[in-house]
């Protein structure tokens, strides 16, 4: 589930602080990478040329991340929080973070995980590919791919470069939430879900890891039951984490500094191109100008599948005019 869109991001300007001696080496260890452009190559939407400008201190122009919240089951923290078998794992939430030239707004497009996509062959860590498949879960391309197939997948549907890959477990969420000191929420409505184990009155709660897990999670108790429901709770937690992090002082406050940015690096997996501190404190500091007032969330436009009331599909014109829009 959910892990975390504009949290990892903003999260990141945490790192310079801590970043000195054992602690340098302990968190940039922490980071878990993926080759993602060497295994995809040119066989890709193409990368936007940047526009002629003064060399920056820090990246200005436009990025687009694929942020994905992995249900793995592997390891006994990831078993206890989500149930299930120790192996496989599906991308159990994905937002596609598209912040403006400027680095001072962001949009965040959430793709249901139950939209029925054509998912193409995709290149396999241990040699050779998997096969092409129609009307294929989207959510399924993690779990016979990766987050090569994610990204490869989130490609061929929006025709739109992920310049960066972010991905964030089970154990992981709940432990930045703690670290934070948790985070507060505002549901309209009761939700009462056994499914996720979350029960909680209409109004405002501040909620600790494992309770943000499961209302990230959540979807049987709310609404209709379908993954719309649940990627409504999960924007509405993406905002309050940045929020969050935005009011705690995190620079004035070394050891939670520290715990935060420890809970961050250590429940990543990111692409090659942001797994280091270095690379992970320039993408964070360019993004200073950038207030939870000025992130977008939506959801891909969708309407239900032909062949199946309980899965969606991309509604167009109007999908395809959201991804040109980030284009």
């Amino acid at each position: 589930m959910l892990k975390a869109v504009g949290l990892t991001l903003a999260g990141t300007l945490v790192l310079g602080c801590a970043a000195a001696g054992w602690a340098y080496w302990h968190l940039n260890s922490n980071i878990k990478s993926v080759d993602i452009n060497s295994a995809l190559g040119d066989d890709r939407p193409a990368k936007p040329t940047p526009s002629a400008s003064q060399e920056a201190p820090l990246p200005t122009e436009a990025v687009n991340i694929l942020v994905l919240g992995s249900d793995s089951r592997s390891g006994k923290e990831n078993q206890a929080l989500g149930g299930g078998s120790s192996t496989g794992a599906r991308s159990d939430t994905a937002m596609v973070v598209h912040i403006d030239a400027g680095r001072t707004t962001a949009t965040v497009v959430s793709i249901p995980r139950d939209t029925l996509v054509t998912r193409p062959s995709c290149p396999l860590e241990s040699g050779g590919s998997t096969s092409a498949a129609y009307g294929a879960m989207f959510n399924s391309a993690y779990s016979v791919g990766g987050p090569v197939c994610a990204v490869k997948t989130v490609e061929s549907i929006t025709d739109v470069r992920m310049d960066h890959y972010i991905e964030i477990d089970f154990s992981g969420f709940a432990k930045l939430v703690d670290a934070l000191g948790g985070v507060t929420v505002t549901t309209d409505e009761d939700i009462d879900d056994d499914d996720s184990h979350l029960t909680l009155k209409a109004g405002t709660h501040h909620l600790n890891g494992k309770q943000a897990l499961a209302f990230a999670r959540t979807r049987h108790g709310i609404g209709d039951g379908s993954d719309l429901g649940r990627i409504g709770l999960q924007q509405k937690l993406v905002k309050a984490l940045l929020e969050q992090i935005s009011s705690t002082n995190l620079l004035t406050r070394p050891t939670k500094l520290y715990s935060v940015a420890d809970a961050i690096t250590g429940s990543l997996t990111t692409d090659t191109g942001l797994d280091s501190l270095t690379e992970l404190m320039s993408l964070g500091e360019s993004l200073k100008g950038l207030s939870s007032d000025e992130v977008k969330t939506v959801t891909m436009p969708v309407v239900t599948a032909p062949s199946d009331p309980n899965r969606v599909v991309a509604e167009e014109p109007a999908a395809r005019e959201l991804w040109e829009s980030l284009r």
